[in-house]
This record gives structure tokens, C-alpha cells and sequence, in this order.
């Protein structure tokens, strides 16, 4: 292998959704840094069976939605 190619791989913290935290090794960051999750495993739909609605947090839904609602779609008759 060539010398001084690799990231450092080193521990950080990850904090889910609901707060919970938990330690583990990634190339993330420097070490001891927080990666803090917008999605996760329990707030994801397609793990909690769709009951939750994702957090617009960039504004990308509103901005699609204001862009495309000249279409006209109606959501009660859709199929």
C-alpha cells in the first residue's frame, strides 16, 4: 500500500434523532468529533411504517412544492 493515502480512521460520538448517543470508528471528522443524524432508524418512514412525516429541514419539500403546484395534482384522486 502506498504511504499516507488512507483517511484517519478514528472513534467519534453519533447522536440519533430522539438524542441517544453512541460511540463508534469512522473516517468522519477528527477524532472525538458529533455526527448529529436529521434521519434514522426510528424516525425514517420506511422503518417506522410510514406513521412519522420527515422533517423538512433544508426547505427542499416547501421549494418543490411551491415549484410544481401549477400542475394541478389532487392528491384524493390520485391512484
Amino acid at each position: 500500500m502506498k504511504p499516507d493515502i488512507h483517511p484517519n480512521y478514528h472513534e467519534i460520538n453519533v447522536v440519533m434523532t430522539d438524542g441517544t448517543q453512541y460511540k463508534t470508528r469512522s473516517t468522519y471528522g477528527k477524532a472525538g468529533d458529533t455526527l448529529r443524524l436529521e434521519i434514522d432508524s426510528k424516525s425514517h418512514p420506511a422503518w417506522t411504517g410510514g406513521q412519522q412525516r420527515l422533517l423538512d429541514t433544508g426547505g427542499q419539500l416547501a421549494r418543490f412544492n411551491r415549484r410544481f403546484s401549477s400542475i394541478g395534482l389532487d392528491k384524493s384522486n390520485s391512484k
